[in-house]
């Protein structure tokens, strides 16, 4: 279990530091978890090196949700004044998530079930 925590944190570090780079462009945290996805698609990483960790962290994911949610509670102010930009913009959002992952998702089923690997 200790390998997996060591190589999602190394992760998230190379995320950090391409951020930092980048100039923040793209949060740290969103770029780590791009590479640790390649680097799983490449099987450079084992899936069963990092499964121990990442089940312990999705089981547990609520905890994460506290700090946005203590933000949202400090920043009511500023959200009622700008709320229907907020709806437009998370309702738009939303939708194209939806879109890109149900097309990520089907193109991985008909590749799975072509034999491609």
């Amino acid at each position: 279990m200790l390998g997996g925590i060591f190589i999602i944190m190394a992760f998230y570090l190379l995320g950090e530091c391409i951020a930092w780079l980048l100039n923040g462009f793209v949060p740290g945290s969103v770029l780590g978890m791009m590479l640790l996805f390649g680097a799983l698609s490449l099987r450079w990483v084992s899936p069963d090196r990092v499964r121990p960790v990442a089940r312990f962290l999705c089981n547990n994911m609520a905890f994460f949700f506290l700090p946005a949610g203590v933000g949202i509670i400090t920043s009511m102010d500023v959200l009622s004044r700008y709320w229907d930009i907020v709806l437009v913009v998370g309702t738009v959002t939303t939708l194209l998530v939806l879109v890109v992952v149900a097309t990520l998702q089907q193109w991985q089923e008909n590749r799975r079930h072509s034999g491609v690997k």
